[in-house]
């Protein structure tokens, strides 16, 4: 029997998984690491932090169910995309990875995009330069510290900084460096007109692969470290929404995703390349050979929830502790029994600033529409509407790009929620679907790393024998309230876009 890991360096734990040829999960762990918030709308973490877990992940893996590392075919590799790590000639670390929830990066993304006009852009890279794409965060430290930047040699990626430490080797793929502004998307190369006109040398850049390459080969110094045999192949991988993607099936036409984890995301698989006219959705290669995606993201979706629950669940964190009952579970239960609409209270999700629909990093997160009436069930479910009407903003988008979904399939933290669930499913007015893989992006890339091995003939072979539906939600009659609800939440932004950015100036001000 051969075996497959997925290693997936998120945004605060690196999981890795093994999986056999059949798709069955065997061990899972995910050892954590913390990031840091620096200043306001910042975001950095300590790429040695990802490989100190990775090398405790890969040694669980081995030693829980006693796995011959001559038993693993391959290793496949996702991150969190966007993420800047910048190396020296010795491959030492300069600064601390600048992550893609990052925001400081606005003036970079404007002059960039003035330099070379915006239109050009999205014919080249499929998206606007936003903050959160690694190309501004480039110049950023340019601009603001050029004694790192004097010593830059080679610009990588999260996932693509663990592959260095595993072979020694600089290699990236399509759907990953698709994130950068850096790649000609339609070409799925490296666009020598974005690297000129941001001045960033190519020899910067890793080699860019097809997703289900066999790229590198763990060396001998982390065959010691890990226990993997050297000489393992180790697969290119993707971005974790592309992995993740391949981990919930979203190969064809006609079956898209809904992901609800720390950010949240909506993706559709293209057979072609296309892009939204106004760049609101990403235009991403997949990690589908010569296929493509268009992705929306929202920076705080289940993180929302998550800073709700910290911030205002206390009550039902201390029940967790003494019943072992889950404190989301609590609160969720208690927000079923509020009627669809929260009786008028909205919640504005943009607690990292926004991506989708509107690329802000000023954007603030709100409850609009408090009366004596609500309670902490009301502000509950008013979270989980908020995020879910975040998301239709990109279902919405799809569809105007004559994407007809006939199934939805959901991912993430999130979906341990019914409730969940069934207001995606009455908001998109869509069937919503769960399926055996719940893994997400870790999944994906051991699939992956089975194609990049032979294990399996192609991404679509390797989804069909291991992915699987277990569960459906259908569209219910709470859909009709949110078909009023939903204007009235679409309504909120270009209410206080100006507001939001005048409180950001007022705030740096008084720092």
């Amino acid at each position: 029997m051969s075996y497959l890991i997925g290693i997936d360096i998120g945004t605060t734990s690196a999981k890795a998984l093994l999986i056999d040829e059949l798709g069955n999960v065997r061990s899972i762990v995910a050892p954590d690491y913390d990031f840091s918030t620096p200043k306001p709308l910042w975001a950095e973490s300590e790429p040695d932090d990802w490989w100190q877990a990775t090398i405790q992940a890969i040694k669980y893996l081995l030693t829980e169910h006693n796995i011959n590392p001559t038993e693993i075919a391959g290793i496949g590799l996702t991150g969190q995309m966007h993420g800047l790590v910048l190396l020296n000639k010795q491959g030492k670390v300069l600064r601390p990875c600048i992550m893609w929830n990052d925001q400081r990066s606005a003036s970079q993304c404007d002059s960039i995009t003035k330099r070379i006009g915006s239109a050009k852009v999205l014919e080249l890279t499929g998206n606007p330069v936003l903050a959160g794409f690694t190309a501004p965060k480039i110049m950023w430290v340019k601009e603001n510290e050029p004694n790192i930047y004097s010593e830059v040699a080679k610009v990588l990626l999260p996932k693509d900084y663990i592959r260095y430490r595993l072979s020694g080797e600089f290699y990236t793929d399509v759907s990953d460096a698709s994130g950068m502004s850096l790649l000609d998307v339609s070409k799925r190369k490296w666009s020598e007109e974005m690297l000129s006109s941001c001045e960033i040398p190519r020899e910067w850049m890793p080699e860019v692969t097809e997703s289900p390459v066999a790229s590198t080969r763990v060396n001998t110094e982390a065959a010691k470290l890990t226990g993997l045999l050297e000489g393992t192949p180790i697969i290119a991988g993707g971005g974790d929404q592309a992995a993740g993607a391949i981990g919930c099936g979203i190969v064809q036409d006609g079956v898209i995703s809904a992901t609800l984890g720390t950010s949240g995301v909506i993706f559709a698989h293209s057979d072609k390349y296309l892009v939204e006219p106004e760049g609101r959705l990403h235009s991403f290669c997949h990690a589908v050979p010569g296929k493509w995606h268009l992705m929306g993201v929202m920076l705080s979706a289940a993180g929302s929830f998550q800073w709700f629950r910290n911030t205002l669940g206390n009550e039902e964190r201390t029940l967790e502790k003494e019943t072992g009952v889950d404190a989301y579970k609590i609160l969720t239960e208690k927000a079923s029994k509020v009627s669809a609409g929260s009786e008028g209270l909205l919640f504005l999700p943009y607690l990292s600033g926004e991506r989708m629909p509107y690329p802000d990093p000023d954007a603030k997160g709100a409850f609009i529409g408090l009366t004596l009436r609500h309670n902490k069930s009301h502000m509950t479910r008013a979270v989980l509407e908020g995020v879910t009407y975040g998301l239709r903003d990109g279902f919405e988008l799809m569809r105007n790009l004559g994407i007809k979904p006939n199934q939805v399939r959901a991912s993430g933290g999130g979906t341990k929620s019914k409730l969940w669930l069934q207001l995606l499913a009455d908001n998109f007015d869509s069937q919503i679907a769960t399926v055996n893989a719940t893994e997400g992006a870790a999944y994906g890339a051991a699939l992956l790393a089975g194609v990049g091995t032979g294990v399996y003939n192609s991404v679509e072979d390797a989804c069909r024998k291991t992915i699987k539906v277990t569960a459906k939600y259908q569209p219910g009659s709470d859909k009709k309230a949110y078909e009023d609800f939903y204007p009235r939440y679409r309504g909120l932004y270009p209410a206080l876009k100006d507001e939001f950015s005048s409180l950001t100036q007022t705030v740096e001000k008084h720092l």
